[in-house]
């Protein structure tokens, strides 16, 4: 496929634009209901408390509602790069933002760690590479849930890692619901089994055992990220417009998060492939690559809202980077079919 062909093929998929179109149009009219006074701006903040006590416990628990596919094996090294590379971005983060203060720097590391996987990433993979997009896009998602749900919430909430704050973390919603179904999925075989149509399946996948609760949370889940965009647009409306999409910080995080960081993470595991060091497939490399060019999680803007962590720049940063998102994925997507990666 020409890089013409490939870049039409990704800006006529409808998953793709969809994601991308609902994301940009329900932030603005979150901006339009605040601008109009149908809604106050600070409504962001009791939607934000929906989003993480609510929305996302269900959303990360829903997502390892799934068979523990023999691919896994097969993904070993992409699940071991997604650990490296956000464990890597935790370390080094702040370089990219050492102009700002250092509340700036970690509300941005953060935002710059966590792209939008579920929303953004998946579906573009699922549209380029088919099942086994998923496959992998979903292996590569494990570590970035649980360090997104645990790490991310620790730094965005302020929580001391002491013995008077560790029982509440612990107990916190968005993290049980995390390990919770992390070890279901992982130890499913494992696990008592009844019979449902001729096929054996854990008692604990509620998916296949007890839909009138897996339903439920999945119409919650659901709610995640048209609530988090409307959130921003709701905070945005604090700002002129022009004022959000001239912002200086959001166009630095932009070109960081869409461009820099997943053409750093291609050298990086490019590097490692020339020395037989974790080697990976072209598709599975292209799948990380997406994930990593991705605008940044609707999760993030959530903590950010909950917990008062510079609200305006993270729906600026969202704002502008899902356009920047538009035009900088499809130019990877043809820069690795151009160079055969």
């Amino acid at each position: 496929m020409n890089t013409t062909n490939t870049i039409i093929s990704v800006l006529s998929d409808k998953n793709i634009i969809g994601v991308m179109s609902s994301s940009i149009s329900i932030m603005i009219l979150g901006f339009y209901l605040g601008k109009s006074n149908k809604l106050k701006s600070s409504f962001s903040i009791p939607l934000g408390e929906i989003i993480l006590t609510i929305s996302i416990p269900a959303l990360s628990f829903n997502a390892f509602m799934k068979d523990f596919d023999k691919n896994f094996v097969n993904g070993i090294n992409i699940l071991i790069w997604s650990f490296l590379i956000h464990l890597f971005l935790m370390a080094i983060g702040n370089i990219f933002y050492k102009n700002l203060d250092l509340e700036k720097q970690l509300t941005l590391k953060i935002m710059s760690v966590f792209g939008g996987i579920t929303v953004f990433g998946i579906p573009i993979a699922q549209a380029l590479y088919g099942d086994l997009g998923v496959i992998y896009s979903s292996i590569f998602s494990i570590p970035y849930r649980v360090l997104l749900y645990s790490y991310g919430f620790i730094k965005m909430s302020s929580i001391k890692m002491d013995k008077k704050n560790l029982k509440s973390m612990f107990l916190n919603p968005v993290i049980l619901a995390t390990f919770i179904g992390l070890f279901i999925w992982v130890f499913q075989e494992y696990l008592p089994q009844v019979s449902i149509s001729g096929q054996k399946f854990p008692i604990l996948r509620i998916d296949k055992t007890a839909f009138w609760i897996y339903k439920p949370l999945a119409f919650l889940a659901g709610l995640c990220s048209p609530l988090a965009w409307l959130a921003a647009g709701l905070k945005l409306s604090e700002l002129p417009i022009k004022e959000s999409l001239k912002n200086s910080i959001a166009w630095q995080f932009s070109i960081i998060k869409t461009l820099l960081i997943p053409f750093l993470v291609l050298i990086i595991i490019l590097g490692a492939n020339f020395f037989g060091i974790l080697q990976l497939s072209s598709v599975s490399l292209g799948v990380i690559t997406i994930m990593m060019a991705t605008p940044t999680a609707s999760v993030v803007i959530a903590y950010s809202l909950k917990y008062n962590k510079e609200p305006l720049i993270t729906s600026s940063c969202s704002l502008l980077s899902t356009i920047f998102s538009l035009i900088t994925i499809p130019i990877l997507i043809a820069f690795l079919q151009i160079f055969k990666f």
